[in-house]
């Protein structure tokens, strides 16, 4: 298994190799067979020159960057204004209080999440007037398509929070609406008109966002955690991707995924989580039409991107780290850890598509791959017959 784990570690650089290193077909010919007139004498490079200057940065401190905190609890937020690489999708750490509840509110993107600890009740308001009000524990998923309001109140003695991810790297600068920031710009003579709320009670509405709430502690085996309104799997805007079937699960670690054939309501984003075990490392791949974001929430790792624009970035992660790694831009992650790592986040696809580099040089020809690398065909004897997505160090 060692001698996998090198491949798949030096897979990338096959992978940044390919073009560069194949020999100039008709360097001596008269280059009729480019399409266009070129001198017998041109001269012809062996590899194209690499781009100079640093890779962009492409991960952060999710927990390091500034909160946003009220009575009933706090937010982190990471988006392309602090990390310019994800334009895709922005993340979040959601942290309740007991008794806190984060108020009414809607998005003009989608949000997704990843609940890591507590429990909580989450009431749910569709364009349509549909309603839901459901629990959710450890490692439980939420997903809200844009416009679907949704609150979210914590349950029992213990704080809840949880990871969010939003299908818009720059979702606050584009719409988060808020109950009470919008009630607050209202006038007397308008919330009477619209909502019959009397002077004496407008009169007493805060007068700017809540945002986060401190109410009452909501006892687990209370009236209220017993009184969910809950809908047809089809229709639920919870999925129990802990309880889910791994897509992998062999001896270096598992990945569940929540995409929107399993999960109908997550239309714009399929999430995942996903553990390696010490020595481990999810293979060189790419995801074709997705961008994807992750959150590390322990152990440590070491991530590789080789970026749209051509250069290679390496970078180590520590828990309280997210990654970004932009449409079919290659990538592989390793456990660098003594322990096992485990981390959460989405591509924004409704599908899950992974495509290995050791899948590609398992089904082409030899002869391709030793034409590209300017190799002999008996040289690459070694490399795979089959894709591999995980592999582990004995």
């Amino acid at each position: 298994m060692e001698t996998e784990r090198r491949f798949f570690l030096g897979g990338l650089a096959f992978g940044v190799g390919a073009v560069a290193s194949g020999r100039a077909l008709g360097a001596d010919g008269d280059g009729r067979a480019a399409g266009k007139e070129a001198s017998s004498s041109a001269s012809f490079v062996r590899t194209i020159p690499r781009k100079t200057g640093a890779a962009q940065a492409f991960t952060g401190h999710l927990d390091g960057g500034a909160i946003k905190a009220t009575s009933g609890g706090w937010a982190r937020d990471l988006t392309a204004r602090q990390l310019p690489i994800a334009t895709g999708i922005a993340g979040a750490h959601l942290f309740l209080n007991p008794g806190g509840v984060r108020e009414m509110h809607w998005h003009s993107s989608a949000e997704w999440a990843y609940v890591i600890a507590g429990q909580c009740q989450v009431t749910i308001v569709d364009p349509d007037g549909g309603l839901e009000v459901v629990n959710f524990g450890p490692g439980d998923t939420w997903s809200f398509p844009a416009g679907h309001a949704h609150a979210i109140q914590t349950l029992g003695e213990a704080p809840c929070h949880a990871i969010l991810a939003f299908d818009d790297g720059l979702y606050g600068d584009h719409g988060t609406f808020g109950l009470s920031d919008w009630l607050s710009r209202l006038d007397p003579t308008t919330l009477q008109a619209a909502f019959n709320i009397p002077d004496a009670v407008s009169r007493n509405l805060p007068e700017g966002e809540v945002y986060i709430a401190q109410g009452p502690v909501i006892p687990l085996d209370g009236a209220v955690a017993r009184d969910e309104r809950r809908v047809n799997a089809a229709a639920s805007h919870r999925y129990a991707l802990a309880q889910a079937q791994p897509v992998i699960a062999c001896a270096a670690g598992t990945l569940r995924v929540a995409p929107a054939q399993a999960f109908p309501m997550s239309t714009t984003m399929t999430g995942f989580s996903e553990t390696l075990l010490p020595g481990a490392v999810h293979a060189p791949h790419w995801h074709p039409g997705a961008n994807e974001w992750h959150f590390l929430l322990e152990g440590r790792t070491r991530v590789t991107v080789f970026e749209p624009e051509k250069r290679l970035a390496t970078a180590e992660l520590m828990p309280g780290d997210c990654a970004y790694f932009p449409k079919a831009a290659a990538h592989m992650i390793e456990n660098i850890g003594t322990e096992p790592c485990a981390f959460v986040g989405v591509h924004d696809s409704p599908a899950h598509q992974e495509c290995s580099l050791s899948q590609w040089l398992a089904l082409a020809p030899r002869q391709v791959i030793a034409a590209n690398l300017g190799l002999r065909e008996d040289e690459l004897a070694g490399l795979p017959k089959e894709a591999i997505a995980f592999a582990r160090s004995a």
